[in-house]
């Protein structure tokens, strides 16, 4: 839950960002890093081990660093990405 107080404005854009979010880590074990967008590359939580990740990331992932382990949006395919950028 997001708390604001009454006299501070609120962003429904980040409300929905953050619901989007919260979906995408329930669903496919990821987080998103801050000024995330929906569309961008997610990371795969640490708590899932690599033998998992094989299995609900066939595309694989890119390590920077061996506990960040960052990956294409799980539920955005190659059309919505194209139709996103024509937009």
């Amino acid at each position: 839950m997001i708390t604001y107080p009454a006299s501070t404005g609120r962003n429904f854009d980040e409300i929905l960002r953050v619901i989007d979010s919260l979906q995408l880590t329930a669903k496919y074990s990821v987080a998103t890093p801050v000024n995330w967008k929906d569309g961008d590359d997610v990371i795969i939580v640490p708590s899932l081990s690599d033998e998992a990740a094989k299995e609900k990331f066939p595309n694989g992932w890119r390590a920077p660093k061996p506990y960040l382990r960052i990956t294409k949006q799980p539920n955005k395919t190659s059309t919505d990405t194209a139709a996103k950028s024509a937009t």
